[in-house]
């Protein structure tokens, strides 16, 4: 079987390789890399968050079984003119740089790697709820810059502790339920709303709501955990941070889609919330003169929540599992397009 590596400074082509060939030692490999992070990722035709040339890819996938992937494009362009392609392995936690339509017409199947960065992504949210919570990247930047407040103690001025807060958290998936247990495990009380999901299992001090709303009124602390969708466009907007209690926390490291970032500032300048930390943004990057690196409490990372050395070698170890079941004839554990196998 040929399969090409499309690597890029994250998912390294000695990663994919090494990962690869233990699961499959006669893969015949060739390889082309992207710079990827460096630029970040754009739309490239039709698919989203993607980098790296088509036509290149174009030429390397002449004459390729499988492509194994990070951030190439898949488009309709690259898929219609590969005809010997037959799967495209995707390690992400959603192939949204593979047009699937596409894929599906020519019958290549396409897999994926969920889960990959769960355990990244669920600690970094926990470390934005901290930093958050007490204003540490704020902080930090006051006493570098040789202020020494006292003032910050003022009953007003300090925030919460995570175990003696009600957390919210809205998504129950690979990466909500690990911030739930993590939060459960300092004492907190959580509340869930995940009307997708029928497990409900977890620490003892989880409880299941199944109103938003009264997730909402509850917790001083909510933070966001689905996947984006046309339902879920700006579902954290005005009317949802109303309900929030006075002096809440608002966290978002799931996608940018889900606020409506001019309610949130508006929110915090009102000081109607205390505090918001955004790993995801309405644009990446923010203009310089953006509203949002005016509005105060907001402690911001570069959309890197799910970035960590495990993640890279974990969604290499899924993406390789795949690729092998495939080979040996059998049905890869992480499909995106099923109709294909049907087919």
């Amino acid at each position: 079987m040929k399969v090409l590596l499309a690597s890029d400074q994250f998912l390294r082509d000695d990663i994919l390789k090494e990962t690869l060939l233990r699961e499959l030692p006669d893969a015949e490999v060739s390889s082309i890399a992207s710079t990827w992070p460096v630029p970040p990722f754009h739309d490239v035709g039709e698919v989203r968050e993607a980098l790296g040339d088509e036509d290149e890819l174009i030429e390397a996938l002449q004459g390729v079984d499988v492509a194994f992937s990070h951030t190439f494009p898949f488009t309709e362009k690259v898929i219609s003119s590969c005809p010997d392609l037959k799967m495209i392995t995707i390690c992400r936690g959603g192939p949204v740089n593979v047009n699937i339509d596409a894929a599906t017409k020519h019958g290549v199947l396409v897999s994926y790697a969920p889960g990959r960065n769960a355990v990244a992504t669920a600690e970094h949210t926990v470390a934005l709820i901290l930093a958050a919570a007490r204003q540490i990247a704020q902080r930090h930047m006051e006493v570098v810059g040789g202020q020494w407040r006292s003032d910050y103690y003022i009953f007003d001025n300090v925030g919460p502790e995570i175990g003696s807060s009600t957390v919210g958290v809205i998504g129950y998936g690979n990466v909500g339920r690990r911030v739930a247990n993590i939060i459960a495990a300092f004492g907190g009380r959580v509340l869930v709303y995940d009307p997708w999901t029928k497990d409900r299992s977890g620490a003892d001090n989880i409880e299941f709501v199944d109103d938003l709303e009264d997730l909402l009124k509850a917790a001083n602390i909510v933070t966001l955990h689905v996947r984006e969708s046309k339902e879920n466009t700006r579902m954290m907007n005005a009317e949802k941070f109303a309900l929030m209690p006075e002096s809440s926390i608002f966290i978002n490291a799931a996608r940018g889609t889900l606020v409506d970032y001019d309610d949130l500032a508006d929110a915090l300048d009102s000081g109607h919330l205390f505090a918001a930390a955004l790993d995801c943004l309405p644009e990446e990057p923010l203009p310089a003169d953006h509203r949002l690196l005016k509005t105060p409490g907001i402690t911001f990372t570069p959309h890197l929540a799910g970035a960590s050395k495990n993640a890279s070698i974990l969604a290499a170890k899924i993406g390789a599992a795949d690729i092998a079941a495939f080979a040996r004839g059998e049905t890869p554990a992480h499909v995106a397009n099923p109709d294909v196998l049907r087919k």
